[in-house]
């Protein structure tokens, strides 16, 4: 009986060893995946053919309208089998711009895109999306349907114009220029429109907005397109989102500025969207900097597209909600986010790692792994996951969210606020497997607040000097 014992739990003991050596070397490969995704996101170089949008009549007085001659030079250079179109220095003022296959969009230093104020220009209204569920609204500012093999870059600016006198009040914010009595967003013709629509399954092409209506259009939007990279450029007052890959396949964002502090806007809402690299970016936005997503309630159920492998890496975050963010519009679900090398340092930065979704949302989140940040100063918590999470009323549902496997290794926080770590999990589905290794945190009010997880497995760390 001893014997039957010893080889019993001499068996145990291996079983766990090699349980253990699995997991060490699985851990060890995380960021090599990370890699993989980088490696696999080669954008197509373009052709050699330049067009210089001056030479074809545009003029840089920041008062004439030269939309159609950006576009027809768009055109011009997709139907010769794609190449360069060029901004050259000066203030072009533009509405839409409609962006085609092959085509590199390039702002030369000095070139400053200025974006109409007249809300019909924007018009006639296009199959977008609005905080996750699509219809057909104003134009976004510069917009690209189904495309391939298209890219945005250089060293200009561009301005949305958007301001407390124009979109932000459809807010409905008194902070944004809102009066109050005048329509916004939340108008029964508005949100709650769509979300009945969206409730109803109606068919996009009936969700008809734009004139009329108060829902902002997003600033830089490739919808269904594949190969995508926006690099190099600066982007500011934004009316709503500002980089918003929609169903969309190979994404680079590399080494641009978002510099806008607008109601919700986001830097980067990758959406129903896979294999995104967004890298060497600075983030400072009145919303949260980067916000993965998946579509909001119904919609993101009937379209069922997961984001997933996106990876964030050698990017500041400055002002906003959240540094890297998931939700709240996650529906679909969300998988394998790589987020490492970052700094985020902030008094006006909420949270550094945010996870948000509630019963109406549901979805999932799963395979989130962040390495190697610096935090200065957050206002909340370095890390925050929140299933009743709820921006308007009435956010309880049928839909349990599910989170699991949450890694952060290799961080320091100097200042984390309110919370070291603030997890809200429900009781019908326990957040799981939330480890943190050499994580140091300093200056919380409070080091833990957890209810309805798995007990957080704590390697090598430690808040406000206590080890855990």
């Amino acid at each position: 009986m001893n014997i039957n014992k010893t080889i019993l739990a001499l068996s145990i003991f291996l079983t766990t060893l090699i349980s253990c050596k699995e997991q060490t070397a699985k851990k060890a490969n995380f960021f090599d995946e990370a890699d993989k995704i980088i490696e696999s996101i080669n954008i197509k170089q373009f052709n050699n053919l330049t067009l210089n949008i001056k030479d074809l009549g545009a003029v840089a007085d920041a008062k004439t309208l030269n939309t159609s001659i950006i576009n027809a030079a768009i055109d011009s250079c997709n139907a010769a089998g794609g190449g360069k179109v060029i901004i050259p220095p000066g203030d072009f003022l533009t509405g839409p711009i409609v962006l085609k296959s092959n085509v590199n969009l390039h702002l030369e230093e000095g070139a400053n895109v200025l974006f109409s104020k007249n809300y019909k220009e924007y018009l006639p209204v296009v199959h977008t999306s609005y905080e996750g569920q699509e219809l057909m609204n104003y134009s976004p500012l510069i917009y690209a349907y189904k495309q391939k093999n298209i890219a945005i870059t250089g060293k200009g600016v561009f301005n949305g114009q958007a301001s407390n006198k124009n979109w932000w009040p459809w807010a409905g914010k008194d902070t944004y220029g809102y009066i109050k009595g005048t329509p916004n967003q939340k108008d029964s013709i508005n949100l709650p429109r769509l979300w009945e629509m969206s409730n109803n399954n109606t068919p996009v092409s009936e969700r008809i907005f734009g004139e009329g209506y108060q829902l902002r259009p997003t600033f830089i939007e490739p919808f269904e397109c594949e190969n995508v990279l926006i690099q190099g450029v600066t982007i500011t007052n934004a009316p709503f989102w500002v980089i918003h890959p929609i169903k969309s396949n190979y994404v680079r964002v590399d080494g641009v500025t978002v510099n806008s502090h607008g109601p919700n806007n986001d830097g980067c809402d990758p959406e129903y969207s896979k294999n995104v690299h967004i890298t060497n970016c600075t983030f400072n936005t009145g919303d949260d900097c980067i916000a993965i997503k998946s579509g909001r309630n119904n919609d993101g159920r009937v379209v069922n597209i997961p984001s997933e492998n996106i990876v964030v890496e050698n990017c500041e975050m400055k002002d906003g909600h959240g540094g890297v963010v998931l939700g709240s519009e996650i529906s679909a679900g969300v998988r394998n986010v790589y987020v490492r090398n970052c700094n985020m340092d902030s008094p006006n930065l909420d949270r550094a790692i945010r996870i948000k979704t509630n019963t109406l949302r549901g979805g999932f989140v799963e395979n989130v792994f962040v390495k190697n940040i610096k935090v200065g100063q957050v206002k909340e918590a370095l890390l925050r996951i929140n299933t009743y999470y709820g921006t308007y009323a009435n956010q309880e549902g049928k839909f349990i969210p599910t989170i699991k496997n949450i890694y952060l290794e290799d961080i320091t926080v100097e200042n984390s606020g309110k919370y070291g770590i603030l997890i809200k999990g429900r009781k019908q589905s326990p957040v799981e497997n939330v480890s943190l290794t050499n994580v140091h945190i300093k200056n919380a009010k409070t080091p833990i607040s957890v209810e309805n997880s798995e007990p957080l497995v704590f390697k090598n760390s430690s808040i406000n000097g206590k080890k855990y």
